[in-house]
């Protein structure tokens, strides 16, 4: 275990840190207490029936949620309903290689254990049945990653969820996508501070973790985004200036480790692997009612592969966001695109 301020309440606000008890991975292995770090909005009323679980995407916690997505203002409403953010396994506020102690200090940094999208979800699961009582859910709904965790569950887990708003992100990762997220796993693990993945502190990869941030900032944004200087609205003077104070500011306050185990199961997040590698089989499963929400800019999952997979899914409907900012749109730097999500997700709280 090594310290990182960054993982705090000082910069994540109020959450709880619940356990699960052990966790068997797919892949073999154990997290010997899987504590999970969840935010609460709302109130769960005496049927149980109003609840909504949000996903966390690569390098995300519940606080964007909090931010920028959650509010009375918002369709995600804590005053109609109880919002749980779970933050996913190795994204450094649940158990992750960097705070692993105590019962988990055998699996602390380098020996961290490959954990899968599947495995985020049957914890999620456990969860929301064991700690708050809850068997069925509103909605599920993630950007990213959190796209990918909703797949999963609406294919793992069909009857435990009405509705469910993939955003950003699909069921099955791309060859392309794999091979752009081993550029960003190299520009960390190519610092020779990361040491094997056994450094005393996040800044003994500051080189790393500063290319790391360049590489996203060359595919998570648009190219319009640049051209039209889209970063001038949020108070920065020139694109260097932008990339130092933002994204360096950003990823440089990271755990390389966290960010790498993250990586791992994002470039193998796979619905297909329920059904022998069908993914016409697996997406077919699907019962809830689905809004796939691409962003029409992003480079990451452009819309022709998140409309191949809509197609898929029975009753689904595609719901493309307008977006100059790319898949990091997500961050809802500009008004417009949490005002397209907010109506998206009305429109599919409202279904029966």
């Amino acid at each position: 275990m090594i310290e990182n301020a960054y993982y705090s309440h000082d910069t994540h606000g109020d959450y709880d840190l619940i356990s699960i008890g052990s966790l068997d991975l797919e892949e073999g292995g154990t997290i010997p207490d899987c504590l999970l770090a969840v935010a609460t909005f709302g109130e769960l009323n005496a049927d149980k029936d109003n609840a909504i679980l949000v996903t966390t995407w690569y390098s995300g916690t519940h606080q964007i949620f909090r931010d920028v997505y959650i509010g009375p203002e918002h369709a995600l409403d804590p005053t109609q309903y109880f919002i749980v953010c779970v933050d996913q396994i190795g994204n450094g506020l649940s158990v992750s290689p960097h705070n692993a102690d105590g019962a988990n200090a055998s699996i602390s940094m380098s020996a961290f254990p490959k954990v899968r999208i599947g495995d985020d979800v049957v914890a999620q699961e456990r969860l929301l049945r064991e700690h708050f009582g809850i068997e069925q859910l509103a909605l599920v709904v993630g950007g990213s990653m959190g796209a990918q965790q909703t797949y999963e569950w609406a294919v793992r887990f069909p009857d435990k969820l009405l509705r469910a708003a993939a955003i950003a992100g699909t069921a099955k990762n791309t060859p392309h996508d794999f091979l752009f997220t081993d550029t960003l796993n190299e520009a960390i693990q190519s610092d020779p501070g990361w040491n094997g993945g056994e450094y005393a502190s996040n800044t003994d990869v500051a080189a790393g973790l500063a290319r790391h941030a360049k590489i996203w900032s060359v595919v998570g944004y648009s190219t319009e985004f640049w051209k039209t200087e889209a970063w001038r609205p949020l108070g920065f003077d020139s694109m260097e200036s932008f990339q130092t104070g933002f994204m360096e500011a950003y990823f440089g306050a990271m755990d390389p480790n966290d960010l790498l185990a993250q990586a791992w199961k994002w470039q193998r997040g796979d619905v297909s692997r329920h059904t022998d590698g069908d993914l016409t089989k697996a997406l077919g499963r699907i019962t809830a009612t689905m809004f796939v929400m691409p962003i029409d800019e992003d480079m990451f999952f452009p819309v022709r592969d998140c409309a191949a997979e809509q197609a898929l899914v029975p009753g689904s409907e595609l719901r493309v966001i307008a977006n100059v900012s790319g898949h990091l749109g997500l961050f809802g730097l500009q008004p417009e695109y949490m005002a397209q999500v907010d109506k998206h997700l009305k429109d599919l709280l409202a279904t029966q």
